[in-house]
Formats: structure tokens, C-alpha cells, sequence
């Protein structure tokens, strides 16, 4: 076994760990629910609503991507020897091989999307004479031989794209509607009418037509990829697409890590400030008091420093470039987490001292029940609807913060793919003659996908387990 060499070796980072750790809750979460009737009717409201399901398939594969570009991993080096491998400091990603080309084919430095040629003119020699012009990209569009074959190049691929995700589409609904009329025990023919009537009890219209959108657009742009830079390249030449694919996993950490350090504070404070009252009350108030009166963004751009000079100080508990952009990473969220409990902790206290002078808590007290006891089983789950509310709404502030925050330069590391770094790298370009505009706007388009799929979905469960909004008639 000594003598056994790999060709990968896995990388674990910190926020790998934390990712899968929260995966393997939400799915004992999902076991749990399952089991419990009472905890599966709310759910049930929400797989009716049609925007809500269709936000969950959004939401759904922007939690793929970011699951796949969570397994880590390093390559070895090829001249290195069997017996003493050694392996490239870069950390790759199970994401970036299959983005394969997206990756690799770099170019020398700006072009637009699906351009055939750089965004700037260079001197170039022709014909024994120096020519300013704008010379060819190494890879986008390099299949053509003349620039009049781009736009019906770029039209058969678009065209090509949608009718096999269209196809793909119609087969995925085929096996699924076979599939259902058989559990249903009834003919195809009846089902897909009940399908088009909108009479199955679930939003089956929606959720094929956003699966077959998603199979549409993905095809589209695995067509347009293979030949061109759909959103076009950077300063250094890399393929904006990729970079906005790669940018998903920061966007998901900052929203689900930060909420896992906010969620035991806001819970844990809120409720006792609510419950016991007195000077336990006044304690907690002074606390998220004083914390409110400090800008956070100040807070947040003093612990990154504090990183910073900690990473710069032990250069040996960091064998690479992404291992110390990721504890950059987890140290920002472990900061905004701790900066944005309180608006939660309010609403949870005020909730709680009206829950407190309810008849059957001052019952339980009277009969001598611990207040351990009260919380868990009378006050909590009658709060667990806001802290759940609460938890999907924060998710997108956390996604924009952390665009911010990279924005005026206290956010994740520079090194690090994020829109916020996309933003921040595109600002002075807007300023240039022509604008190179495209890494603003992929950037944009994704951050507003992602941020209002989780919005949607929000609304969904705002409505389904928040009792005064009708969810439980």
C-alpha cells in the first residue's frame, strides 16, 4: 500500500465540513417531518403553491451547483515520481471538472459575449505591416472562418439547445406522468387531463414548466459554451460564465452558514428576554442595544482584519491560496452572524411576552412545570413559525450583504469567486470607453435569480405557517 500513488487527493475544507454537516440535518430534518403529521400539513400548503414549488426547482439547482463545487480536491502534478507523489497547490473542484473547458480556455483579456475577437484593439503584424485592430480570441469562435458565420452560428446552437432541452423536457414528463397514473391506478390519458385541469392537488403545470425551462436554458447555454463566452471574458481573460457558476457556492455559504451562527442567538436570547422578564430581560436589551448602536459593517471590517493578520502571521496552518480565502469566508460569517441576531431576538421577545400570559402557560407554572420545560414545549413551537419565516427572508439579505461588504472591500478574499468580487472588479470598467459592462450584468442576473427564487419560496412558507395569515384554514 506504500507504494500506491493517487492521482487526486480530497481537500476538506472548513466550510466543506459545515455544508455537508447542515445537508445531513435538513435531511434528518426532512425524516422527522415525514414521521410527524402535524409538522407535514404546513408543508403540505406550501408544495401548493405554484410560485413556491417553482422557486424550490430555482433554488434547487443553484443548491447543486454549490454542492458539487464543495467537493474538493488536488491533482497531482504529472513529472511528479509513483513512489513520492506530489500534488499542485491549486484546489479544484468536482464543479470545475465538469465545467471543463469553461475553465481552461482562457483568453488574453477582455471580449464581449459570444465575441470572435478581443473587446480592444491591438497593433498586430499583416502582410509585413503593423495594423491596429481587433484581433481573434484563442478560443470563442475559433470553429469560424469568417466573422459573417457568427450570428448563424450562434442562432443553429440556440436553436439546437432548445429543441433538446425541449425534448428533454417532454420525455422527463412522459416517464413522470406514466409513473404517477400508475401509483394513481388510472390511464395516462386520465391523468394528463387532471395534469392540464390542474386537478392533482399540487401545482404539476408549474413544476413542469419550470422544468422544462431550466432543462431549456441549460441546454441553450451548454451549446453556446462549447463554441463561444456567452457572458463574455474578464481582465485576465476568463470566461465570465465561469466565474458567475463559481460564484453560487459563496453566495449559499454566506446565506446558510451565517444563519446557523444567528438562529441560536436570536432563539436562545429573545425567548429568555421574553419569558423571564425582569433583570434577565434587561440584560439581553443592553446587549443588543450596545450591539446595535456599532455600525456593523465596522464590526465585520475589523474581525476580517484581525483574519487577515492572523493568516499573514501562521503562513504554515495554510497550505494554500483557498484555504486561506475559505477561513477569510467562515470568519465573515461567524461576524455577520453575530451582528445580525438582534432584529429576530425583538421579534421573538415580544412574541414571547404575550405567549407567557397565555391560560395554559400560567398553568403549567402554577402546576409547577420547569421553565426549561414551558419553553420547549409551550413557548418555542408557537415562535418556530417566525424563526422559520424569518430564516428564508434573511437568507437573501445575507446573499446582498456579502455583495456589499466585497464591494467596499471587507468582504470574502479577493482570491475568492463572489458577485461581490464581480461587482467590485467591474465598477472601474464602467468608467472605460466603450463600458465593459457584461460582468456587472451576469453577476446581476444571477444574484437577482437566486435572491428572488428565495423571496418567492419565502412567501410560501410566510403563508403557510404564520397562523394569522389564513395558512391553516
Amino acid at each position: 500500500m506504500s507504494g500506491m500513488s493517487f492521482d487526486l487527493v480530497p481537500v476538506l475544507l472548513w466550510t466543506d465540513i459545515l455544508i455537508f454537516v447542515l445537508l445531513a440535518c435538513v435531511l434528518a430534518l426532512v425524516w422527522f417531518i415525514r414521521r410527524q403529521e402535524h409538522l407535514r400539513a404546513p408543508w403540505r400548503l406550501v408544495a401548493q403553491r405554484p410560485m413556491a414549488m417553482g422557486a424550490a426547482l430555482v433554488l434547487g439547482v443553484f443548491v447543486v451547483i454549490g454542492l458539487l463545487d464543495s467537493l474538493h480536491y488536488r491533482e497531482r502534478l504529472v513529472d511528479s515520481p509513483a513512489d513520492a507523489p506530489q500534488y499542485s497547490v491549486e484546489v479544484l473542484s468536482a464543479f470545475d471538472a465538469l465545467a471543463g473547458r469553461l475553465r481552461t480556455e482562457q483568453e488574453k483579456t477582455y471580449s464581449a459575449p459570444l465575441a470572435m475577437q478581443l473587446y480592444a484593439k491591438e497593433f498586430v503584424e499583416r502582410d509585413g505591416k503593423t495594423v491596429r485592430e481587433y484581433p481573434r480570441l484563442r478560443y470563442g469562435g475559433a470553429h469560424l472562418q469568417d466573422a459573417v458565420e457568427r450570428l448563424p452560428d450562434i442562432t443553429r446552437r440556440s436553436l439546437l439547445g432548445l429543441a433538446q432541452g425541449l425534448a428533454a423536457g417532454l420525455l422527463l414528463f412522459a416517464v413522470f406522468a406514466a409513473w404517477q397514473a400508475r401509483r394513481a391506478e388510472s390511464t395516462l390519458g386520465e391523468w394528463v387531463t387532471a395534469w392540464g385541469e390542474g386537478r392533482l392537488g399540487w401545482p404539476g403545470r408549474t413544476l413542469v414548466l419550470v422544468t422544462t425551462l431550466l432543462l431549456i436554458s441549460g441546454s441553450v447555454l451548454a451549446h453556446l459554451a462549447a463554441g463561444y463566452h456567452v457572458f463574455g471574458t474578464d481582465k485576465v481573460g476568463q470566461d465570465v460564465l465561469y466565474i458567475t457558476l463559481k460564484s453560487i457556492r459563496t453566495g449559499l455559504v454566506i446565506g446558510t452558514l451565517t444563519t446557523l451562527v444567528t438562529l441560536p442567538l436570536a432563539i436562545g436570547f429573545g425567548i429568555a428576554a421574553g419569558y423571564f422578564r425582569g433583570w434577565v430581560d434587561d440584560v439581553i436589551q443592553y446587549v443588543y442595544t450596545v450591539l446595535n448602536s456599532i455600525p456593523g459593517v465596522l464590526l465585520i471590517a475589523a474581525a476580517v482584519l484581525i483574519v487577515q493578520v492572523y493568516i499573514e502571521s501562521n503562513p504554515e496552518l495554510f497550505d494554500t491560496a483557498a484555504a486561506r480565502a475559505d477561513i477569510r469566508l467562515l470568519a465573515l460569517c461567524l461576524i455577520m452572524g453575530v451582528t445580525s441576531w438582534t432584529g429576530l431576538a425583538r421579534l421573538l421577545r415580544g412574541e414571547s411576552l404575550k405567549l407567557r400570559t397565555l391560560d395554559y402557560v400560567e398553568a403549567a407554572r402554577a402546576f409547577g412545570v420547569s421553565s426549561a420545560r414551558i419553553i420547549s414545549r409551550h413557548i418555542f413551537p408557537n415562535v418556530f413559525h417566525l424563526v422559520l419565516i424569518a430564516m428564508v427572508l434573511d437568507f437573501s439579505g445575507l446573499v446582498l450583504a456579502e455583495a456589499v461588504l466585497s464591494y467596499v472591500g471587507v468582504g470574502v478574499d479577493p482570491s475568492m469567486f463572489s458577485w461581490g468580487n464581480m461587482i467590485n472588479g467591474a465598477r472601474l470598467e464602467l468608467a472605460r470607453e466603450p463600458v465593459v459592462w457584461w460582468q456587472l450584468g451576469a453577476a446581476f442576473i444571477f444574484m437577482f435569480t437566486l435572491v428572488l427564487a428565495a423571496n418567492l419560496f419565502a412567501d410560501g412558507v410566510r403563508d403557510a405557517f404564520d397562523p394569522r395569515a389564513g395558512g391553516h384554514r
